[in-house]
């Protein structure tokens, strides 16, 4: 059912890889690792299409949701755990733009755990509006909240991975070096 690679020191990632199927009912899915250019895991398994039983293969394409998130999070955890980042400072000390119609006590916390009040914006959002950046944090900077940011935390349906990376990488991007900006680099090794 699962085909792949693994390299020594990543074992972990395919025992829960496999477990995802075994014990949490995965249908299809893939994941590959690049660590320093090197693929250190590349699997995957089940099926890719239910109708027709079609195999999920090495080439599978698929479609991704929420996978900036993780990311995004990863990041802003980087650039508090180096102190460049206060998770509880309101955003406004970055982002003054983002404190109108009630969101000046926002912090950068509130926003990575979806309790800001700014899952989406309420108004149609330009076609390439998801792609300019300053276009979606000037919409969101101008959008008052569902609810009272901090008291509330609203269904995972309503959230877009737009506007949740525009308020989180917004803190990122204003306290980085214009490398780290650019990409948020770690260095990783397996585990021994």
């Amino acid at each position: 059912m699962i085909d792949g690679t693994c390299k020594p020191g990543f074992e972990r990632v395919a025992e829960t890889f496999r477990k995802n199927f075994d014990q949490h009912g995965e249908i299809g899915a893939s994941v590959c690792l690049t660590v320093g250019g090197d693929t250190v895991v590349d699997l995957w398994g089940g099926i890719a299409n239910q109708k027709t039983a079609a195999a999920w293969t090495r080439d599978t394409v698929s479609i991704v949701f929420s996978c900036t998130k993780g990311a995004t999070a990863l990041c802003a955890h980087v650039l508090a755990s180096r102190g460049k980042l206060d998770l509880d400072a309101p955003v406004v000390e970055l982002w003054p733009e983002f404190g109108q119609h009630g969101k000046q006590h926002v912090t950068t916390r509130m926003m990575l755990d979806h309790s800001a009040g700014v899952p989406a914006v309420r108004a149609k959002v330009k076609d390439d509006g998801p792609y300019d950046w300053a276009y979606m944090t000037g919409r969101l900077a101008d959008e008052e909240p569902f609810w009272v940011p901090g008291r509330s935390v609203r269904s995972s349906r309503r959230k877009s991975p737009g506007p949740w990376d525009s308020i989180s990488g917004s803190a990122c991007r204003k306290t980085s070096s214009p490398a780290s900006r650019r990409s948020c680099r770690m260095s990783t090794r397996p585990r021994t």
